[in-house]
């Protein structure tokens, strides 16, 4: 294990990365065409003082503030002002429609919201018909306080002077590291999700686990790409960033992944499995076009027992795509393609899965230097605990866990929360599998098991992998279907969402019914490398993508509804 800092909270950490890292660029943000704002480690610890400062000078103390909008410095900077000292801070999904984004800052009774102004005129009518406790809104992109909304950036100003006065409210404010701080909303519908309880110390036990087992430092430069409101980004994106003193920079938007990692010189990121996925089908079409897939393919197999250094210097032309610099990229949300992954390792690239939930603040387990079995999403982190609840004869069961890193609890929920902890244990809903060496294989979810009348176990994440690999497929979801004479005799479906596109052009089809005989063709395929109970017995076609939720995860029972 690496030497990691010990922090007991959130605002331990700042004061602590203010110290170390002190001059050292922390964001590099593009203000314009070939322009950039630097903000130090330093700069990170005066500014979130000063804000918060500022929020206790409101009345904001001790009260709960929610954050929205797209990944930024300003959500950052509001984010930790609020958790460091100022009250209770509520990260809230920025892809939320306007009637679920009342009901959770109903649900959250939030008092005050820091928000991107595009939110702005929702939540001035929430304030006008009284939505909750709602009343201060604070925006991110105004510049002075106007007709009652007050400005994130001024109210740094503001209180820099406050804390120049004397005012020491905030800095002299001590943190109950094991107290409720943070309040995350599970995916789902405002109605099925939970309220799920973090303290500072589930989140500070995560990050010094991460940092004694990635090899992270300061001077790598992160991406952030993903939802900030999801606990993964937030987490191992954002805090983890900080805490290991390295430089931020923010993602324009799913188009602009690859720009984004030439511009910024990016060394680490955490990317959801369609975005590596995607990155693989795009390099090896490119690498067929100009005729050098089968000399790559040829050159992997030569190169396998090489260090990743050797390989990185045998497929440079591959990393420069990458900008060059890429030393780590993770993997989580979602299953990754085994075959994905190892061909990243292959050419040098090291991607490692990670595994983890919101009730978990989130890692429980990842893949690291030397700990790595493709297919698997590694040991448990350093302080966790996990092991298989009742095993079937194949030692395969629910996977649950335990360690500092487990929430509190759902949030004004008693009986959800004994249902998930039990004996100190919580149970993930993840069936799993861990082997002799301590490595994890997670099946599938239990709620999303597929149980066929001969009493076999389908799981759909596994077959959505190999479907998803035909030339055009973008996504899939594998259902099961009831026989009408017989409810318990259940045939396995796909739904297919494709490119027709790409379809026409790489099969020649014009017509529907051509592209879904090429599509059944190519299922047909994948049936023959299957044990028969397996077998895809028809398909659905759409052009149209899955629902899910912000961080790609199929909606699966949303999804049925459509059937």
């Amino acid at each position: 294990m690496k030497e990691c800092i010990k922090i007991t909270d959130l605002k331990d950490m700042i004061q602590k990365q203010g110290e170390m890292y002190g001059e050292r660029p922390a964001y590099k943000i593009r203000t314009g065409e070939n322009q950039y704002r630097i903000i130090t480690h330093k700069e990170v610890e005066n500014e979130v003082n000063a804000l918060g400062t500022a929020l206790i000078s409101l009345g904001l103390k001790g009260k709960r503030i929610a954050v929205i909008g797209e990944n930024r410095y300003e959500w950052q900077l509001a984010y930790l002002a609020i958790v460091c000292g100022t009250g209770m801070v509520v990260p809230l999904d920025k892809s939320l429609p306007e009637n679920e984004l009342k009901r959770l800052i109903e649900r959250s009774e939030i008092e005050a919201i820091i928000y991107s102004g595009k939110y702005e005129e929702k939540l001035k009518k929430m304030v006008l018909e009284g939505t909750g406790k709602l009343k201060t809104l604070i925006s991110m992109d105004t510049k002075t306080h106007h007709n009652g909304i007050y400005s994130e950036s001024e109210l740094v100003q503001v209180g820099t002077i406050q804390i120049q006065n004397g005012n020491r409210e905030f800095l002299d404010r001590k943190i109950n590291p094991d107290e409720m701080n943070i309040m995350l909303f599970t995916s789902g519908t405002t109605s099925e999700s939970k309220v799920v309880a973090l303290s500072h110390n589930n989140i500070c036990s995560n990050l010094m686990d991460l940092a004694s087992v990635l090899n992270i430092d300061e001077n790598d430069k992160i991406l952030s790409f993903l939802p900030l409101h999801h606990v993964f980004e937030c987490t191992v994106g954002f805090l983890f960033s900080l805490y290991r003193g390295c430089r931020t920079s923010f993602c324009d938007g799913i188009k602009y992944i690859m720009q984004n990692l030439n511009e910024y010189e990016i060394s680490f990121a955490c990317f959801v499995p369609a975005i590596f996925e995607s990155m693989y089908k795009n390099i090896t079409k490119k690498l067929q076009k100009e005729g050098k897939l089968e000399l790559v393919n040829d050159l992997i197999e030569k190169c396998k027992d090489m260090t990743m250094e050797e390989k990185k210097e045998k497929f440079k032309e591959i990393h420069d795509i990458f900008g060059g610099n890429i030393r780590l990229f993770i993997s989580g949300a979602a299953a990754l393609d085994k075959k994905v992954e190892e061909w990243f390792r292959n050419i040098g690239i090291n991607l490692c899965q990670g595994y983890g939930l919101t009730e978990t603040s989130p890692v429980i387990a990842v893949e690291r230097e030397g700990v790595v079995r493709p297919g698997s999403i590694g040991k448990v982190l350093p302080h966790v605990e996990a092991k298989i609840f009742e095993p079937d004869n194949e030692g395969m069961g629910e996977l649950i866990a335990k360690g500092p890193n487990i929430m509190l609890g759902y949030y004004n929920n008693v009986e959800a929360t004994k249902e998930a902890i039990k004996n100190g244990w919580f149970h993930t809903g993840d069936l799993a599998i861990i082997d002799k060496e301590g490595y994890i294989f997670i099946k599938g979810r239990k709620k999303s098991v597929i149980v066929l009348k001969n009493g076999k176990n389908i799981f759909p994440e596994e077959m959505e992998n190999l479907v998803n690999r035909i030339e055009g497929v973008k996504e899939s979801f594998i259902f099961g279907k009831s026989n009408k004479e017989d409810k318990d005799d259940i045939k396995i479906y796909a739904k297919i969402v494709f490119d027709r596109k790409i379809i026409e052009m790489a099969y020649g089809v014009e017509s529907d019914e051509e592209i879904h005989e090429v599509i059944n063709n190519k299922v047909k395929e994948i049936n023959k490398i299957m044990p028969p109970y397996k077998s895809i017995r028809g398909i659905v076609l759409s052009e149209n993508p899955l629902i899910k939720t912000t961080t790609g995860k199929i909606k699966r029972q949303e999804e049925m509804k459509t059937l």
